[in-house]
């Protein structure tokens, strides 16, 4: 581990020359891609085999191979550079239209399904450089509070009634589950409590157990089901839907954007399922960030054109 002093003296220019040359393989086309001589980079590395204690880098007849301990070190300098940038780019003012920065939004796939068209429409027209990276939080939402207070999330889009006082949140559409099955189920066009727990399910479980909320309300009935499959996430689920017998409780605004494309029908429930309003979260503190309240006003116009399609 480096020490205060050795932190004093790097320049973060050496980690930015370390990343050039890890993936150009060659001294002169880093050169070339930073805009500086080739021998800047060369006493640069010097530099860094002096603070690594490691070659670094080896001679080859077409240019230079990285060593072992290289390797080791390529994730967490480009971690430290990604952050800088990250850091950066906030404190600059924020401009969609020039702005080439990366979110990272953690959300259900039920969710993101019915986002990602009108969001990535807007960001195509207003925002062209704008990445985002998209994380799959079914059945993980306290950890990805918890993420949110790290910063390794900019934002959660999740069905929570109750925020902690930590963080913003909007409400981006109410939510509640239908029945969904294949265009043509045996099981005709009514669909009776009696019918329905009779029936074979597919359930959404990340971990694969087979008991969630609908068997609890089901219990209280005194009725039970069959869950024949567990899948990991909702679209997966609907993909079996339209392809077997099978029976999924699936959330209606995601069922009812994509149930032409998949061929199946939704059906009342004959109890009332799970409702929840779908709310994007983010840290209070980082509200100051005019780019994370842009993101936000963007996913609250997205889930407006979203229900409206539905």
């Amino acid at each position: 581990m480096l020490n205060k002093t050795n932190l004093a003296r790097i320049d973060l220019n050496l980690l930015v020359l370390f990343e050039a040359v890890l993936e150009e393989r060659h001294v002169g086309r880093a050169a070339a891609r930073l805009h500086v001589s080739p021998s800047a980079v060369s006493h640069g590395l010097g530099r860094l085999r002096e603070l690594m204690q490691d070659p670094l880098f080896l001679r080859q007849p077409k240019g230079v191979v990285p060593t072992e301990r290289a390797r080791q070190l390529e994730a967490p300098v480009a971690d430290i550079l990604e952050r800088a940038r990250q850091v950066i780019s906030r404190a600059e003012r924020f401009d969609p239209r020039r702005s080439v920065r990366r979110f990272v939004i953690g959300a259900p796939d039920a969710v993101t399904a019915v986002l990602l068209p009108p969001l990535l429409n807007t960001l195509r027209r207003e925002a062209p450089g704008i990445d985002l990276g998209v994380r799959n939080l079914v059945g993980q939402f306290e950890s990805a509070l918890a993420e949110l207070d790290q910063r390794t999330l900019d934002v959660a889009l999740l069905p929570l009634r109750d925020i902690p006082a930590r963080f913003a949140s909007r409400v981006l559409y109410e939510e509640d589950f239908v029945l969904v099955r294949r265009v043509g189920h045996p099981s005709g066009r009514t669909f009776t409590l009696a019918k329905y727990a009779a029936a074979a399910h597919v359930m959404v479980s990340v971990s694969g157990d087979p008991h969630g909320p609908v068997d609890k309300l089901l219990a209280e009935r005194g009725l039970s089901r069959r869950v024949m499959l567990t899948v990991p996430n909702f679209l997966h689920a609907l993909a079996v839907v339209a392809e077997s017998d099978l029976v999924a409780a699936l959330p209606r605004t995601f069922a009812s954007r994509h149930a032409r494309r998949y061929r199946v029908e939704i059906t009342e429930p004959p109890m009332s399922l799970m409702a929840s309003p779908i709310r994007a979260i983010a840290p209070q503190a980082g509200m100051a960030d005019a780019g994370l309240a842009w993101l936000l006003d963007l996913l609250e116009a997205a889930a407006q054109a979203a229900v409206k399609r539905r």
